[in-house]
């Protein structure tokens, strides 16, 4: 769907699962180009769902490539993991000389509401972020066997409930700009059942959230998304309707 934007902000993409869900041996090929100096906001239209797997495995692979210039937000709400899914993700960032690139994703083990937690199955989450096609960052989780017992652990996920990963990839700027203040907008939003940490490597600003609670990260995570939006990409500090819808 490619809604009305608000005033001030980019064209929207919204990718539609009319499934509702996905099932073992979905497979999905995403691909996200822009022009150069295009400007566009992708997100989904409601949480993923990843059902319970007798056996085989859901796969996404996403694809975002910038031209020289431009600048891609894909800031889809969260995936919920059913217990016994089976999730292999890939998702490949290619960026052109002077674009930006905001996104991110969460992760949620389970429907906690229902007293359900993700203790068996597979993930495999991937991140690769490339400069004119060339690697300055990649991040692979990769869940099996035991799941409950590795989410447990307090050296991996000490029980967490969700977790959440955002990369900013400023436009020609030193990323180290940002992290004073996006470090005082995650500092005043973790409390209780969330924690969460910024740092800056090979050119790109990255944030981490663990949160007993999903949807205490769910505000945590727009609220840097909107805060970055604005600081870094010149947008207004919000995101779009459908985020609150």
């Amino acid at each position: 769907m490619f809604p009305a934007p608000a005033a001030g902000d980019p064209p929207i993409a919204v990718i539609v699962t009319t499934s509702g869900g996905l099932v073992a041996g979905d497979r999905l090929d995403i691909r996200v180009e822009l022009a150069p100096g295009a400007a566009a906001h992708v997100t989904a239209s409601a949480a993923g769902k990843v059902y319970r797997s007798t056996g085989r495995t859901t796969i996404i692979k996403q694809t975002l490539s910038t031209g020289p210039g431009a600048a891609l937000e894909f800031l889809p709400p969260e995936t919920i993991l059913f217990d016994g899914a089976r999730l292999q993700r890939e998702t490949i960032i290619d960026l052109a000389p002077g674009s930006a690139f905001l996104g991110g994703d969460i992760v949620v083990f389970g429907r906690r509401a229902r007293g359900e937690r993700f203790a068996s199955g597979f993930l495999h989450e991937g991140w690769e972020v490339r400069h004119d096609g060339e690697l300055v960052w990649g991040d692979a989780l990769h869940l099996e066997d035991d799941v409950d017992s590795i989410i447990r652990d307090s050296a991996c996920f000490d029980g967490a409930a969700a977790f959440a990963t955002m990369i900013l990839a400023p436009p020609g700027r030193d990323p180290r700009r940002f992290l004073e203040g996006a470090r005082a907008v995650v500092s005043g939003d973790v409390a209780g059942p969330v924690r969460a940490g910024v740092t800056a490597i090979a050119g790109l600003v990255i944030a981490r959230w663990l949160a007993a609670d999903a949807a205490p990260l769910r505000l945590a995570f727009a609220d840097l998304a909107c805060h970055l939006r604005g600081t870094a990409l010149g947008l207004p500090p919000r995101l779009p309707r459908i985020w609150h819808t």
